[in-house]
């Protein structure tokens, strides 16, 4: 099959993609962590593709049950997951796939990790009470996972040690720091995941 020409989106195919017997990796990872925590700006930022978003609107029958006194401007919610995709290396193409982060929607967590690699855990420190699920869940799972503390404008920034021992996480487990608003920052969190997640596969 000839691939001269052909373009993707607009951009030119990479030599790598040209080559049939080198066909990339595909992966899958999923993105937890309590409600409003960022995880679909992680998605969104990193994904290359548009990404699919189940975002609705939030009503006053959600006042009694999502908190929203750290994130007073958030007007919707994630009711079911969120997806995107993002080429890591010639051979490494991610999955991403972000959990809803309320309570009422937990049953549907088992599908979203089912068959993925690892996990990121979001957190903010303003509550980091609501990654306790998050956390529990991995650790029951033994689904590698690491702890991704986003740092929202505006707040006390904390060094990742800190949050480790205040979240009890075993020292194996990577903490980063980052803003899910930066591309790089999601995409060192996204590497940090893999390496650790290779790490962590039985020799």
């Amino acid at each position: 099959m000839d691939f001269a020409g052909c373009e993707t989106d607009g951009e030119p195919v990479q030599e790598w993609q040209k080559d049939l017997s080198r066909a990339p990796l595909s992966t899958k990872i999923v993105v937890a962590g309590g409600f409003g925590v960022g995880k679909t700006t992680f998605v969104r930022r990193v994904s290359e593709i548009e990404p699919l978003e189940t975002e609705a609107l939030m009503t006053r029958a959600s006042e009694e049950t999502d908190d929203l006194t750290a994130t007073p401007d958030k007007v919707t919610t994630t009711v079911a997951m969120d997806f995107g995709r993002i080429t890591l290396a010639p051979d490494l193409v991610l999955y991403v796939f972000g959990t809803p982060g309320q309570e009422r929607f937990w049953f549907m967590w088992d599908d979203l990790t089912r068959g993925a690699i690892g996990a990121v855990v979001m957190a903010d420190t303003r509550r980091l009470e609501d990654c306790f699920p998050a956390l529990d869940y991995f650790e029951t799972s033994r689904l590698p996972y690491i702890v991704a503390v986003n740092h929202f404008e505006g707040t006390p920034l904390y060094a990742a040690e800190d949050v480790r021992e205040a979240l009890s996480v075993p020292a194996q487990v990577p903490v980063v720091i980052m803003d899910a608003r930066e591309k790089s920052a999601v995409t060192d969190a996204l590497l940090c995941l893999v390496t650790h997640a290779l790490d962590a596969a039985p020799a």
